[in-house]
């Protein structure tokens, strides 16, 4: 590895506790932050993921889901939507206990803008994850 004059050449390997921080900033909205007591930024940026997921299924949105009956193309256009809303942790997990916010609303005027809430709520979710493990892993104030 070539460094520059005064750099050091070790890493220091990323601690556990960085590694719980994101596991459970990912899988409950906020609560990553809220164990680094940083309460205002896990209460800000957990409650709009919380907010934008109920108003996502309240406006009638779709969580995606790979299915036994997609193949091929089908099963590859689910994917990636599914990835963004299982971003959302603990919420998708219910929803899909529940079977909550699979069944497709598209008569519904709203129905776009519950699927974009969802997902962006999700993908938001990912951000706070890793700015938590940026944070617990001392890479980040």
């Amino acid at each position: 590895m070539v460094t520059r004059e005064g750099e050091s050449s070790v890493h220091k390997a990323t601690p556990r506790r960085a590694w719980l921080i994101g596991v459970l900033a990912w899988a409950v909205p906020g609560v990553g932050h809220l164990l680094l007591k940083r309460w205002l930024r896990g209460l800000l940026l957990g409650g709009a993921v919380w907010l934008m997921f109920l108003l996502g299924l309240s406006l009638g949105g779709h969580l995606f889901i790979v299915s036994s009956a997609d193949q091929g193309f089908s099963a590859l256009v689910q994917l990636l939507p599914m990835i963004a809303n299982v971003g959302s942790g603990v919420l998708y997990v219910a929803c899909w206990l529940l079977n909550v916010g699979f069944a497709e609303h598209a008569q519904r005027w709203t129905y776009e803008y519950g699927n974009t809430f969802l997902l962006v709520a999700g993908l938001l979710n990912y951000l706070v994850m890793l700015d938590a493990f940026d944070i617990a892993a001392g890479r980040k104030e």
